[in-house]
């Protein structure tokens, strides 16, 4: 049996050594998972969510070491994380014993008088759930959670990089009382696991996290599943010319470098109105050369490593495409170690990778326009519509705005790099085709079912 080292990012020390499986272990796991239907009442599944909170809570420090060692995310966001992972078993929990169908009003036709109507939500069937490598417990969490609270049984194959937080949450929700055989973890390569998962006759339902070009390919493969996929962003932030300049490049420097700007809500784009555009690089740069970068397990670490060395050479690879087709380099960009310093980019244009790609990378690039119009036109240039901000004093002019710009979720005074798990999250364009978040989760994972009553008399 082929087997995966997992891999420090920032060290590179083998931290765990696990068993691959190959397309036929799928094939056994969705046979076992099909025995869970029809699943355990609602209250039972909610039980279960509330006992995994209370779990993931009492070992957050051993949850977010994991997260930090295998991911190399700082331990300080890590701690983020795993305070994330209750929120959203709680709120799958409350979507559990909430979760109703409803009166249908047959009485108002003539063919329905004497007749009452009501729909049940039942679970769609097996979930082949993807996730990626960069938030290892809760994206996992945002999967499988609302997937217990539905009544469907997971299928999980996590990111070969960092299988091993997922790992321990199944392990924790086999301990909180849900059936082994109800969320079963696969550990193998994407084109082999995923793709027998996305080909399985017996899976209903595909929830992806990753890349734009595979996402979309799963659902050109899978035309009758239910296909979620939450995708990719270049991230665009507009700074009006009466924005407070100090808030906004306080904010960007924050969240553009958060776990190395790997995130698809990373801030990656700024369009700064000219006249303040300067005073704006001038805010901007000191705070980003202040961050600290370093090793993720240090408390004081705010930028950790790019999770792999290709992906390190491809995020350098694009600073140096951009300052080669004009922008300037104003600050960071090189390589320290396993380490990326992080970078400001000056005089974007949208035909740059950095600019019109998602770099997921310590990459903010900036570019100076004139008016609302074409801020708007620059920020919607991209075949990408997840998460996009505006700062600026008139929030009637921001709401104006929001209506322009083509994402799914707009945030005025606040970078796009920020979520919080009860909202509907998700994108259009490239950037997906669902809305993820507990309410949103679990009703995309139930089918509705028809109940009519021919009333006596």
């Amino acid at each position: 049996m082929p087997r995966l080292d997992v891999t420090n990012p920032y060290s590179g020390e083998v931290i765990a050594t696990l068993d691959e499986v190959g397309a036929e272990a799928v094939d056994g796991a969705v046979t076992r998972a099909r025995r869970c239907l029809p699943p355990p009442p609602p209250a039972e599944r909610a039980a279960v969510l509330e006992r995994a909170a209370r779990l993931v809570t009492e070992r957050a420090d051993r949850l977010a070491a994991t997260i930090c060692a295998e991911a190399g995310k700082p331990i300080v966001q890590a701690r983020g994380e795993v305070a994330r992972c209750a929120d959203t078993l709680i709120y799958s929990a409350i979507e559990a014993r909430t979760l109703a169908g409803e009166i249908v009003p047959l009485e108002g036709t003539s063919a329905g008088v004497g007749k009452l109507a009501y729909t049940v939500l039942e679970p769609v069937g097996v979930v082949g759930a993807i996730s990626p490598f960069n938030f290892p417990l809760n994206l996992v969490a945002h999967k499988v959670a609302p997937a217990v609270a539905a009544g469907c049984p997971v299928v999980l194959k996590p990111a070969e990089t960092t299988p091993l937080s997922a790992i321990a949450l199944a392990g924790i929700l086999h301990e909180a009382g849900l059936s082994e055989d109800a969320l079963q973890v696969l550990v193998g390569p994407g084109s082999v696991v995923g793709g027998a998962l996305v080909a399985h006759q017996d899976v209903a339902m595909i929830s992806f996290t990753g890349s734009s070009k595979v996402g979309w390919d799963i659902r050109r493969d899978a035309p009758r599943k239910h296909v979620a996929l939450e995708l990719g962003n270049s991230t665009p932030v507009i700074v009006a010319h009466d924005a407070d300049l100090d808030a906004a490049a306080a904010k960007i420097a924050a969240s553009g470098y958060t776990h190395a700007g790997q995130s698809c809500i990373s801030v990656q784009r700024v369009y700064v109105h000219r006249s303040v555009h300067a005073a704006f690089l001038e805010r901007l740069v000191p705070r980003v050369e202040a961050l600290v970068v370093g090793d993720p397990a240090d408390e004081a670490t705010q930028v950790g490593p790019v999770i792999t060395e290709a992906a390190q050479e491809r995020v350098l690879e694009w600073i140096g495409q951009a300052v080669g087709a004009g922008a300037r380099l104003v600050t960071g960009g090189t390589r320290d170690g396993r380490l990326i310093r992080p970078a400001v980019l000056d005089g974007i244009t949208p035909a740059m990778r950095v600019s019109c790609e998602e770099v997921f990378g310590p990459v903010v690039g900036v570019a100076a326009y004139d008016t609302d119009e074409e801020a708007v036109e620059l920020a919607n240039g991209s075949p990408y519509g997840l998460q996009a901000a505006i700062f600026t004093a008139r929030v009637d002019h921001a709401m104006s705005w929001a209506r322009r710009l083509h994402f799914a979720g707009v945030l005025i005074n606040e970078t796009p790099t920020f979520r919080a798990d009860q909202q509907p999250y998700g994108g259009v364009k490239d950037s997906g085709n669902t809305r993820e978040g507990p309410r949103y989760a679990v009703r995309s994972m139930t089918e509705p079912k028809l109940v009519v009553v021919a009333l006596p008399g």
